[in-house]
Parts: structure tokens; sequence; C-alpha cells
């Protein structure tokens, strides 16, 4: 295209003329397509960023009257879409890594947890099992079967204080387990 061709159509363009807008579009929508192709090797994503290209500089259009290259401006628009893409694209393919490595993480924490919890478990019934047999009983229906202590009193025919003293040794017990841990 003349450039004084060009530099008529832009003039227009600012203005707000459709028509001057139709003219561009056609002659260069091709060319910036094909060019941004090139970077993208993807038509359809290059038709897109092209179409945001035109888009922005019919939003623009005021701004364009002091063009002297209408060609030069949108080839600059194309490389800053290509430019912000790929930044795009890294930033996101960082998060994506830093989320699979926080899920990794968590998942290798979740583990380590299970087996905390599952040798803490297995001490604490070792150490059950090492009470004396009315403790032990008492402990058990207390946190396993989850009786209240008038429940265990009436049941084993014991005070309500006995079964209070049973749980609170037991408690210790375990408690002194654990700390050692």
């Amino acid at each position: 295209m003349d450039t004084d061709l060009e530099l008529k159509y832009i003039k227009k363009l600012a203005n707000g003329d459709h028509k001057a807008f139709d003219v561009l579009f056609t002659r260069y929508y091709p060319i910036v397509k094909s060019f941004l192709t090139g970077f993208m090797k993807d038509e359809e994503l290059a038709s897109d960023m092209t179409q945001d290209i035109f888009f922005k500089v019919w939003t623009n259009r005021e701004s364009l009257s002091q063009l002297i290259s209408f060609k030069a401006y949108l080839f600059r628009m194309a490389k800053n879409k290509v430019y912000d893409y790929y930044e795009h694209n890294a930033i996101k393919e960082k998060y994506d890594h830093r989320q699979q490595q926080d899920a990794e993480n968590l998942y290798s924490d979740l583990i380590e947890e299970e087996l905390y919890a599952r040798e803490l478990s297995l001490l604490i019934d070792i150490a059950v099992g090492k009470m004396p047999s009315q403790r032990r009983r008492v402990f058990t229906m207390s946190r396993k079967e989850g009786l209240s202590n008038d429940e265990i009193a009436e049941q084993l025919k014991i005070s309500k204080r006995t079964v209070e003293n049973h749980i609170t040794q037991a408690l210790n017990d375990l408690r002194k387990i654990i700390t050692s841990v």
C-alpha cells in the first residue's frame, strides 16, 4: 500500500471511519497473522492475537493520527504480543511447577504424619497393654468405647472417683511415653 494512501486511511480511522478500518484490516490482517504464526506455531492462536491487535487499533484509533508507519505500528504490537505471551507462559509454568512441588511436599508430609500417627498409636496400644488390668479396662471403656465415668463405675461396680483416678494415671503413663518419642 502506498505510504500517502496509508496515511490518508490512518487519518480517517483516527476520526472513526469504519471503511478506513476495513481497508487497513483487509490489507494487514493476513500479514500480521502470518508473522505471529511464525512465532507461535499455532494458527488459531495467531489468529486470536491478530484479532486482539486490531481490536486495540480500533479502540485506540484517536491516537493513530500521529503515526508515520501503520505497518511498523502493527508489527511492534505483534512483537509485544509475542513477548507478553511467552512471559505469561513462563510465569504460568513457574506457578504450575511450584504448585506441583507444593502438592508433592504436602503428600510427603501427609505420608510422614500418617506413619508417625501409626507409630504413636502402636506405642499407645503397647503402653495400654502393659497397664494393670483394671486401669487398662477403665481406660479402654473411656477412650475407645466412649463410656462416661458414671457408666464405667456402674458396669465395673467401682466408685466414680476410682474411675477418675485410673484414667488420670493411664493418661500420665501415656504422656511419659509420648514425650519420650
